[in-house]
C-alpha cells in the first residue's frame, strides 16, 4: 500500500507543479494584456490632452522662438544683444558639415533611419537602463524628441511626470518628422539648444566661446560645442578645461565610430588644445555698456510708436538687427584711454586729500550722504535712534566693491560701502563726425555695472570755459573787433552783488591786455566778462541757443565763466557748427533697423540745421582762437606732454573750487567732449593744478588720439587739417595776442574800482567811450 502511495504521489506532484505553471502563465498573460491595456490607455490620455494640450500640426508649421535683438557697430561689429533668451537662429547652409555629424554620431546615430521615434533604442533603454539598472547605457531620446522638448518645456504632473513628458515628446516628435525635412529638423534642434547662462542656439554658443560664427568653427570647435549637450555646466570649457575637453574627444571619438573622422583626423583633432575667445553678453559688461543703455532707451521710444504694425515688435524677443554709427576700435581706445587716465588721476586724488578727505566718517559730505541711503531712511522710519541705525549699518557683510586694481569680495559695511564710493571719481566722453553728427565713442561712466548713471545723457553740469566760445562767436557776430585788447584787471560789479571775476595763475596776468584770440587761448575770465558785457548778455544767450544748447541758461554775466549747467551731449552738439560751415548737426546713433528676416524697418539720417548759426568768417576766427588754445595756451600740454602734432583746436574748462574739468577736443573729422569731476557736486579737486580741465579730463582724449594715431585705419582722420582761413580772416586777426599796459595807465588805471554792468543792450563798437588815455593814444596813431 505504501509502496502505490510513493508512486502516485510523484505523479500528482508533477500534475500539480504543471497546474501552476499554466496558471502563471495565464496570470502574466493576464497582466502583460493589463499592462499594454493600461500602457495604451495612458498613451491615448496623452494623446488626446487629457493631462496637458498639445501643439497641433498648424501651430507647430508656425514655430516662433523667442530671438535675441543684435547690436552692431558702425563695421558690423556685434556689440551687444537685448534678449530674454540669448538665441540666434541661423538656417541649415549656415552650419557646417562636421557640425552635423558631431550631433548626429553623438546623439542620433540612426536619425536619418527613424520617424522621430527610435524603437531599437527604446528597448535598449528598457532592458538595460530601467530593468538592469545600467545608466552607462544611455538615454533613447532621439534628436527629434529633444527638439519637442525644446520647444515645449517639460511640466510637472507629480509621479507621473515622465511617462507623461516622454509621451508628449514622442508624440510631438512624430508630428514634427511629417511636416519637416530631416535638415530643418537639425537646424530647429541647434537653434533650441541650451549652452548655459541663458545662452540657447548653436551661433550664440559660438559667439560666446569662440567670438565668431558657427560657419566659421573648426572641427575641435564645432566638437566641444555638441559635447557640451550633454551637461553645459558640468561640461563648461571656462569652467571645467580639462573636462570639456575630455568630452570634446568623446565625441570625436564617436565620430571616427559612426565614418565620419579617419584615423588620422581623430589623432590630429583630439590633440588640439583649447583655445577660447569667451565673450559674454551680458548688459552690464562688455564694449559700450552705457551705450547700448542709451540704443535701448531710443528703441523703447521708436518701438512705443511704431508698434501699430500686424506683427507687434518686441524689443527681447523679435531678433531685431541694430546698426549703430559706433566705431568699434575708437570706442575701444576711448575705453583704454579712459580707464588708464583715471585710474591714475584717483590715485593722485586721494593722495592729495590724505586724511582730510570728506569722505570720511563725520566730514559733513560723509554725513549729508549717509542719511539719504535707503538702509538709513527705512530704519529712520521705523523709529530707530541714530545710535541704533548707526550699529546697525556697521555690521560687515561679505560684498563686492569695485576698485581699479580689480573687483574683490570684502567684508564690509554699509557705511564703508558709502565711504569707499563716495571717493571716486567719474568721467563722460563723447566723440562724434561734426560734420553729421554721428557718434564714434560714448563713454557714460568709469564701470557701468557700479556707476550705471550716465554722464553724457544724464548729467548736467557747469561747464567751466568750454563756454567762452559761445561768447566770442556772440561778439564776432555782433561785430565786435577781434584785435580790440582788453584789459585784464579785475572789475567789481555793482549791480550783481560786488561781483568780481578773478583769473587763475597768480596776480601778474592782470596787467596785461589781450585780444579775443589771446583771452580764449588763455582762459582770462575777466576779458571773458568785458567782452559779454560789449555784446551783450541776451545775445550771447542767443547766440548759444541757434548753436544748439537746449538748457535754459541764467541771465547773469558769471555765464561767461561757464556757470550755467548744461549735459555733455549739448556741448557736443553746440561746437559741432565750428567744423561743419557753422551748422549744427545733432548727435545720433543708430543708423537702421532690420527685422529678423532682414528687412528694413527704419532708416536714420544726419539731423543738420538747413542755416548757419554764424557766419564762415566767424567760423574761421573761432577755429583759429581754439587752435592757439592748443598751440601755445592752456591745452598746449597736447603738444610738449603728448608730443601730439594734429591739426588739433580745443578748449579747457574748470569750474569753481575745481568740482569739474572739461575738455573739448576738435579735428577736422572728429568732435570730442570730456567731462570729469566727482558724482557729490560737494567734492572737488584739492588743487586748481590737479582739477583743472588741462590735467583732469584732456588726458583721456590725448591718450584716446595717440592710439589712433598708431592705427593706420585712422589716417584719413587723425591725418586731416583744417581748411586754411580766408586772406580777410587773417587780416583781421593780425595783431598781438596780448600786450602790456603802459607805464602811466599802470600808474593811474584804478580797475578795481565798482562798476555797474548793463547786459540789455549791444554797445557797438563805434558807440563806446573813450577814456582820456585811449585819446591820447588814437592821437599818436592819426599821427603816425
Amino acid at each position: 500500500m505504501q509502496t502505490k502511495f510513493n508512486q502516485i504521489e510523484p505523479s500528482m506532484r508533477k500534475k500539480a507543479k504543471k497546474k501552476t505553471k499554466i496558471t502563471v502563465f495565464k496570470w502574466l498573460i493576464k497582466g502583460g494584456m493589463l499592462s499594454i491595456s493600461a500602457v495604451t490607455l495612458f498613451i491615448f490620455s496623452v494623446y488626446f490632452e487629457i493631462w496637458t494640450p498639445l501643439p497641433n500640426e498648424a501651430q507647430l508649421k508656425e514655430i516662433r522662438q523667442s530671438k535675441a535683438s543684435e547690436v552692431y557697430a558702425a563695421n558690423g561689429k556685434l556689440i551687444g544683444k537685448f534678449y530674454i533668451f540669448d538665441r540666434q537662429p541661423i538656417a541649415y547652409n549656415q552650419i557646417p558639415e562636421y557640425l552635423i555629424n558631431a550631433l548626429i554620431a553623438t546623439e542620433d546615430a540612426r536619425f536619418y533611419e527613424h520617424s522621430g521615434i527610435d524603437s531599437r533604442s527604446l528597448l535598449r533603454v528598457a532592458f538595460k537602463t530601467v530593468m538592469m539598472q545600467n545608466a552607462s547605457s544611455g538615454g533613447g531620446s532621439t534628436i527629434t524628441q529633444q527638439l519637442a522638448k525644446n520647444l515645449f518645456p517639460r511640466s510637472n504632473y507629480g509621479i507621473f511626470s515622465m511617462p507623461v513628458n516622454k509621451t508628449k515628446e514622442m508624440i510631438i516628435s512624430l508630428r514634427l518628422e511629417k511636416i519637416y525635412t530631416k535638415k530643418e529638423i537639425l537646424a530647429l534642434y541647434l537653434n533650441t539648444v541650451s549652452f548655459g547662462d541663458n545662452t540657447y542656439g548653436i551661433e550664440s554658443g559660438s559667439l560666446k566661446f569662440f567670438n565668431k560664427k558657427t560657419s566659421e568653427l573648426t572641427l575641435p570647435e564645432a566638437a566641444l560645442l555638441i559635447g557640451m549637450l550633454k551637461n553645459s555646466n558640468f561640461y563648461n570649457p571656462r569652467l571645467h578645461p580639462e573636462r570639456s575637453k575630455q568630452r570634446r574627444n568623446v565625441v570625436l571619438s564617436q565620430m571616427a565610430r559612426y565614418n565620419y573622422l579617419t584615423a588620422e583626423e581623430l589623432d590630429v583633432s583630439s590633440s588640439k588644445n583649447l583655445k577660447l575667445n569667451y565673450r559674454s553678453f551680458s548688459h552690464n559688461s562688455g564694449i559700450a555698456p552705457y551705450f547700448r543703455e542709451q540704443v535701448k532707451k531710443e528703441l523703447k521710444g521708436w518701438i512705443k510708436v511704431n508698434n501699430e504694425n500686424a506683427e507687434p515688435i518686441n524689443l527681447f524677443t523679435s531678433g531685431l538687427k541694430i546698426y549703430t554709427t559706433l566705431d568699434y576700435n575708437i570706442q575701444k581706445y576711448a575705453e583704454e584711454s579712459m580707464k588708464e587716465h583715471m585710474s591714475r588721476l584717483q590715485s593722485d586724488f586721494e593722495k592729495s586729500y590724505q586724511t582730510n578727505a570728506p569722505w570720511e566718517k563725520g566730514k559733513s559730505v560723509f554725513e549729508n550722504t549717509l542719511i539719504k541711503h535707503p538702509k538709513y531712511v527705512r530704519l529712520k522710519a521705523k523709529g530707530y535712534s541714530k545710535n541704533q541705525i548707526m550699529d546697525s549699518l556697521s555690521i560687515p557683510t561679505p560684498m563686492e566693491l569695485f576698485n581699479w586694481s580689480g573687483k574683490k569680495v570684502v567684508k564690509a559695511s554699509v557705511i564703508d560701502s558709502i565711504q569707499h564710493y563716495l571717493k571716486f571719481l567719474n568721467t563722460g566722453m563723447l566723440s562724434l563726425d561734426p560734420r553729421t553728427g554721428a557718434v564714434k565713442a560714448w563713454v557714460g561712466g568709469i564701470d557701468f555695472e557700479y556707476f550705471q548713471f550716465d554722464h553724457v545723457s544724464q548729467s548736467k553740469r557747469q561747464v567751466g570755459s568750454t563756454f567762452k566760445p559761445f561768447v566770442y562767436t556772440a561778439a564776432l557776430e555782433a561785430g565786435l573787433d577781434p584785435c580790440e585788447h582788453y584789459s585784464a584787471k579785475k572789475v567789481t560789479y555793482t549791480n550783481y552783488n560786488n561781483w568780481t571775476p578773478t583769473n587763475s595763475g597768480g596776480e601778474g596776468n592782470y596787467d596785461l591786455n589781450y585780444s579775443m584770440k589771446g583771452a580764449l587761448s588763455n582762459s582770462v575770465n575777466t576779458v571773458a566778462v568785458k567782452v559779454l558785457e560789449a555784446t551783450g548778455l541776451e545775445n550771447v544767450i542767443a547766440q548759444a541757443h541757434r548753436m544748439g544748447i537746449e538748457s535754459e541758461l541764467p541771465e547773469v554775466p558769471s555765464i561767461a565763466l561757464g556757470t550755467a549747467e548744461i549735459s555733455l551731449l549739448e556741448l557736443a552738439t553746440a561746437y559741432t557748427g565750428f567744423v561743419n560751415k557753422g551748422k549744427t548737426a545733432k548727435p545720433f546713433f543708430i543708423a537702421k533697423i532690420e527685422n529678423s528676416r532682414g528687412e528694413l524697418l527704419a532708416e536714420f539720417n544726419p539731423k543738420i540745421s538747413p542755416e548757419p548759426a554764424y557766419s564762415e568768417s566767424t567760423r574761421e576766427m573761432m577755429i583759429e582762437m581754439m587752435k592757439a588754445t592748443v598751440n601755445e595756451g592752456t591745452a598746449s600740454r597736447l603738444r610738449w606732454k603728448y608730443g601730439l602734432k594734429n591739426d588739433v583746436a580745443g578748449k579747457t574748462g574748470t569750474t569753481q573750487s575745481n568740482k569739474d574739468g572739461w575738455f573739448v577736443g576738435i579735428t577736422p573729422k572728429l568732435l570730442t567732449v570730456a567731462w570729469v569731476g566727482s558724482d557729490n557736486h560737494a567734492i572737488g579737486f584739492r588743487s586748481t593744478s590737479m582739477g583743472q580741465g588741462a590735467n583732469s579730463a584732456l588726458p583721456i582724449f590725448a591718450l584716446m588720439l595717440k592710439k589712433m594715431n598708431s592705427d593706420a585705419e585712422f589716417n584719413y582722420m587723425t591725418q586731416a587739417e583744417f581748411s586754411p582761413p580766408s586772406v580777410a580772416v587773417l587780416n583781421k586777426m593780425g595783431c598781438p595776442a596780448m600786450k602790456e599796459n603802459g607805464l602811466i595807465k599802470k600808474l593811474f588805471t584804478n580797475t578795481d574800482k565798482p562798476k555797474p554792468m548793463e547786459f540789455e543792450t549791444v554797445v557797438p563798437k563805434a558807440e563806446k567811450k573813450e577814456g582820456l588815455f585811449s585819446r591820447i593814444g588814437n592821437l599818436f596813431k592819426k599821427k603816425h
